[in-house]
């Protein structure tokens, strides 16, 4: 069994930083991709920034230039670093990680965060 356990989440400022952070443990071989994803009501989830194992990256539009998503495998973490932040970007904010738990199996399970309230104030 894996637990995503997200911090960071609050109430902040437009203009302002929030930096999130995920910690993943439990029965862990490797994690393959991580990733953030964020819902605001009415609206469907939707994926903010991905990170492969190797470091590779990938930005919703709306976000690029404003936010960075990191890892340290070492750590089972992955990380998402705000700024300039919008009102646009209040949303509960879930973190993703497809982990292999078997040395044996590349079978890639899916879990997810439980969540964490970002609010962004004008």
């Amino acid at each position: 069994q894996v637990q995503l356990v997200e911090s960071g989440g609050g109430l902040v400022q437009a203009g302002g930083s929030l930096r999130l952070s995920c910690a993943a443990s439990g029965r862990i071989f490797s994690i393959n991709a991580m990733g953030w994803y964020r819902q605001a009501p009415g609206k469907q989830r939707e994926l903010v920034a991905g990170i492969t194992s190797g470091g590779s990256t990938n930005y919703a539009d709306s976000v690029k230039g404003r936010f960075t998503i990191s890892r340290d495998n070492a750590k089972n973490t992955v990380y998402l670093q705000m700024n300039s932040l919008k009102p646009e970007d209040t949303a509960v904010y879930y973190c993703n990680a497809e982990v292999i738990q078997h040395s044996w199996s590349a079978y890639r399970y899916d879990y997810w965060g439980q969540g964490t309230q970002v609010t962004v104030s004008s």
